[in-house]
């Protein structure tokens, strides 16, 4: 029997359907109702999240992943290339490939178990995503994306700059941070139902280029 029922996934991530308040299909709930039986079944022996509560998981790592997805949407190409930048247990790259199936999405993560993890989702789900298990910084130098995101990570200030660096001229750099980031010409959004967390959008141009 799933952990939640579908009408309460959907009901818990109705507050992130942002900017359009668009219906999420029933395909899409499905694949997070077992995207959620597989996190916490393999969080029991694998230290994947520290949250413990499915309603909390829902609407923090499923809710906040779909909010970034449907932002992006907006500013992306149907078929872009998204890197998820230490991704963990797939968040936010996953939900965004379940929420967007066209577009390219790389999940970079080094720590072995949950490069497996990642894996197993991909495969349970047959999701068009691929996992990079090694750091992102040993991707070629050449390697960027038309999107990056990243969420929970440490040393942040220093993870983005580094993020920059891999996003191609016009793209964009997506982060679910607190409230202690530098948000410097970066566009900003509260997450639903939080009074400390944001999403910051940058939008990355040639050096010396004047964003209208």
């Amino acid at each position: 029997m799933p952990t939640l029922s579908n009408d309460t996934i959907r009901n818990l991530l109705a507050p992130f359907r942002a900017p359009h308040n668009t219906d999420l299909p029933d395909s899409l709930i499905d694949g997070v109702s077992t995207y959620l039986d597989l996190l916490i079944r393999w969080n029991a022996r694998v230290s994947l999240t520290a949250i413990r509560h499915p309603e909390e998981i829902i609407q923090r790592h499923f809710g906040e992943s779909l909010f970034t997805g449907a932002h992006l949407a907006q500013r992306l190409p149907g078929n872009a290339e998204l890197l998820d930048y230490g991704s963990g247990p797939g968040f936010p790259g996953l939900p965004i490939q379940m929420l967007l199936p066209n577009l390219r999405v790389t999940v970079a993560e080094s720590q072995t178990r949950k490069v497996a993890f990642l894996r197993e989702v991909i495969r349970t789900l047959n999701l068009p995503a691929q996992a990079w298990q090694k750091r992102v910084e040993e991707m070629p130098p050449d390697r960027q994306f038309d999107a990056v995101t990243l969420r929970a990570v440490e040393k942040m200030q220093f993870t983005l700059e580094n993020a920059k660096t891999r996003v191609r001229d016009g793209g964009w750099l997506a982060a679910l941070v607190g409230q202690q980031a530098d948000k410097t010409d970066a566009q900003e959004y509260r997450i639903p139902g939080s009074e400390h967390r944001r999403l910051l959008l940058w939008q990355i141009v040639p050096r010396g280029t004047i964003q209208s």
